[in-house]
């Protein structure tokens, strides 16, 4: 009865040499409120005390030291391990806060459709001190997971067991973006929900592997966006390189120039204010869909396999500047459908090609009529968008 009642989940801890951190991280877990927890730490070896810290929880958890080939690795075995119909993982100086796994479970139960689901959390310094919010969390839409940015903080994120039987487990070899490519994967195949709760933090110190990666991180961030974009150089590879290449310059700027520390600072300033205005630009204009719903002459989406359902475009014309929109839904030289409507909200239900059922759905929709507005807003609007997703109802072969 227990599983029916709480579901059993299994956090996995990969570790080494983090004797440091892994306490907060071992209480973070162990305290949550949630009844069924199955606590794993896949421990690499480590020879800095790791395993006299986790000694005094040894009979609330699963403690397993001995050599892997790295974090992917362990996550792995301790997800071949896991018992619980649930998992996660939290690495061994990151933390969860309180609540995080009851969200998730009833998430989970109330959207039996999620393949996994994920929240918001913060940005904490090496001694547990709030930064700031983990800044880039939305809800979920996965053409921009896709192809502009990893917005999902991983610390918050749980997962269907079964899942990991369809899209396979980690790639051993990834060692900066594995979340990342693991979410791509996942979304790919599954609907992620998300979860408006504080779940989980990030801790970042000089030494964190996210913070010390460089050019070599980049390096495999351009290596999964090919395995998983259909451009060539999607979005993220642009906003991805000006963050890593723009510290490397400031780094070479200050060390050219450290006989004049103002000229340096200056030109350091000039670098990092050219950068952000194209991250941001890249960021925001990309797809075409902006954070106040409005959308551009060309919006671009991407939805798991549809199983044979329609496409449920919800979409409002305000009145105002267009008394009427005509648009098309492709995928490339594809149409889907041709659309007209007037003022007011429309639920639109769009037949997809079956050859298209089984795969990962890409589409465009493209506006007939634009408007922009007055002052320094410069964008090109069309109509909002309320709801992108799949109706409830089926297509028979044939298209009966």
């Amino acid at each position: 009865m227990i599983e029916l009642e709480a579901p059993l989940v299994t956090v996995v801890t990969p570790s080494f040499n983090q004797a440091r951190f892994i306490r907060a991280t071992i209480e973070s877990v162990l305290s949550q409120d949630y009844p069924n927890i199955e606590y794993i730490i896949m421990d690499g070896a480590s020879t800095d005390g790791t395993s006299g810290v986790v000694a005094p929880y040894s009979d609330r958890l699963t403690f397993i030291s001995e050599k892997d080939r790295g974090q992917a690795d362990a996550i792995n075995k301790g997800f071949r391990m896991a018992r619980g119909s649930i998992v996660a993982y939290l690495n061994s100086d990151d933390v969860f806060l309180p609540g995080a796994v009851s969200a998730a479970v009833a998430a989970l139960a109330e959207n039996p459709e999620l393949g996994a689901v994920y929240g918001e959390g913060y940005r904490i310094d090496s001694d547990g001190n709030v930064i700031a919010r983990f800044e880039v969390t939305e809800p979920y839409n996965l053409w921009r997971l896709v192809n502009v940015s990893d917005y999902i903080l991983q610390q918050t994120v749980f997962w269907r067991r079964s899942v990991f039987d369809t899209i396979g487990f980690f790639v051993l070899d990834l060692h900066y973006g594995l979340d990342w490519e693991i979410l791509m994967r996942t979304g790919k195949r599954y609907f992620m929900g998300y979860i408006p709760q504080f779940m989980g933090c990030l801790r970042e110190y000089p030494e964190a592997k996210t913070s010390a990666g460089g050019a070599q991180r980049f390096k495999e961030i351009a290596r999964i966006l090919r395995m998983h974009s259909s451009y060539r150089y999607p979005p993220a590879y642009v906003i991805y390189g000006l963050d890593t290449y723009e510290k490397i310059v400031s780094r070479r700027v200050g060390a050219l120039f450290g006989w004049w520390p103002r000229l340096a600072r200056k030109l350091q300033r000039g670098v990092i204010r050219v950068s952000h205005q194209l991250i941001g630009k890249f960021a925001v204009h990309s797809q075409g869909i902006y954070s106040d719903g409005w959308a551009s002459t060309r919006v671009q989406y991407m939805l798991p396999p549809c199983d044979g359902r329609y496409i449920e475009l919800t979409v409002t014309l305000p009145p105002g500047p267009l008394d009427r929109q005509s648009i098309v839904v492709r995928n490339g030289r594809t149409i889907f459908a041709r659309e007209s409507f007037g003022a007011g909200t429309f639920t639109l239900d769009i037949p997809v090609p079956e050859d298209r059922w089984d795969a990962t759905l890409s589409f465009t929709i493209e506006a007939a009529r634009h408007f922009e507005p007055d002052g320094a807003d410069s964008r090109r609007l069309c109509y909002i968008v309320d709801n992108v997703g799949y109706s409830e109802r089926y297509q028979l072969p044939g298209g009966q």
